[in-house]
């Protein structure tokens, strides 16, 4: 199975292991790093193993490309279909006019208030008090206010995830999101990995705009978002 088939446990199980905690059959992120989980296969071992890691009254998220099979612990909260895209093409030559890159400025530890208010916000995806150690995060600041921004999420041996696109409501239009987005996968690819992300399958705007950058949908992904039961 290709890494990107399960890209959360190729994560959770590299570059990500510091971040997470688990055993061989199943793993998940520190609960203030993020919410998503994941067993290295559908084995009943696994599953079983997955109930173990996560506390009751927890919520999980699994994001794969193999269908999802929850343990019986598991109340499914909501489950649906994204996509999982690859950068093909220099994103360099694939920039638009807009915000300079003067404008986008690397976000730190000092930022993490600011980029989880933007985050809950705009509802990117799960994003924690510590999500944004995760990876590198650049941003937009318009008049003093983060306006903008998108980071780095998921990353093993070869790919990093583009993660974390958002924009105020108060600042959209001004193409900030790709600009950042392009900025981030030039920083990836700058350190030679590739960049891969995710998205809604029915979110066809965000799926045009990375489009535009260079990206091609691989594959489809599963989702689902899972609470577990108490006993």
């Amino acid at each position: 199975m290709h890494p990107l088939d399960r890209p959360v446990w190729s994560s959770l199980t590299t570059y990500h292991a510091r971040l997470s905690e688990g055993n061989a059959l199943a793993r998940r992120f520190l609960p203030d790093v993020n919410l998503f989980v994941s067993t290295c296969d559908e084995s009943p071992e696994a599953l079983a193993a997955l109930a173990e890691v996560v506390e009751p009254g927890e919520f999980a998220f699994i994001l794969q490309v193999p269908e999802i099979s929850a343990p019986s612990s598991f109340e499914l909260v909501k489950s649906t279909e994204g996509v999982q895209m690859v950068i093909t093409t220099d994103v360099a030559s694939n920039r638009t006019a807009g915000t300079s890159d003067a404008e986008i400025v690397t976000l730190t530890d000092e930022d993490a208030p600011e980029m989880l208010a933007l985050a809950t916000l705009t509802e990117p995806g799960p994003f924690l008090t510590r999500t944004h150690v995760m990876g590198h995060f650049r941003g937009v600041r318009i008049d003093g206010r983060l306006a903008a921004m998108a980071g780095e999420r998921l990353r093993f041996p070869g790919y990093t995830e583009v993660s974390g696109v958002c924009t105020h409501p108060d600042f959209r239009g001004r193409g900030l999101a790709r600009r950042l987005s392009a900025a981030v996968v030039a920083g990836i690819e700058a350190r030679g990995d590739k960049a891969f992300l995710h998205a809604w399958k029915s979110n066809h705007a965000a799926i045009s705009l990375y489009e535009g950058l260079g990206f091609r949908i691989r594959t489809g992904v599963n989702v689902q978002v899972l609470k577990r039961q108490d006993g």
